[in-house]
């Protein structure tokens, strides 16, 4: 099926991506489960301390507050966005273990603080990998 997200939303992740440089950002897309479609975008703060150039790090109160205030405005969330600074938007193998079956989850390459690239990745059933996600932009 693949990702559905509005440029408008699209436009934030990049936004996001582009002010952490030279570090990683973080953050979750919500909006339709059932169509796989981004309606909002919560960025939250990368709280890594010790590498936050090729990791991120979210406490969980953080990221139940951000949750929560998506189903309050009435999303589901579908997914998680981060960045790789000066790295491919392909996911690492901590990306994958850190990863939840039946979400998307978008990376953002930037390149000396210019966007390169931006991918999107599912999780496999066994775990065993991350299979690319079709992306599709809609116009506001």
């Amino acid at each position: 099926m693949g990702l559905l997200i509005p440029r408008a939303c699209l436009q934030q992740v990049h936004d996001h991506a582009r002010e952490g440089y030279p570090f990683e950002v973080v953050g979750v897309l919500a909006g339709d489960r059932a169509t796989v479609t981004v309606r909002a975008v919560a960025s939250l703060r990368n709280e890594r301390a010790d590498s936050p150039a090729n990791r991120y790090q979210v406490g969980a109160l953080a990221l139940a507050r951000a949750e929560a205030a998506l189903a309050d405005a009435g999303h589901e969330v579908i997914g998680y966005y981060h960045s790789h600074p000066d790295h491919p938007a392909r996911y690492s193998e901590f990306d994958r273990d850190h990863a939840w079956p039946n979400m998307s989850y978008v990376i953002v390459s930037v390149e000396g603080g210019t966007i390169a690239d931006t991918l999107c990745w599912r999780l496999r059933e066994d775990r065993g990998g991350m299979d690319p996600e079709a992306v599709t932009l809609l116009e506001d």
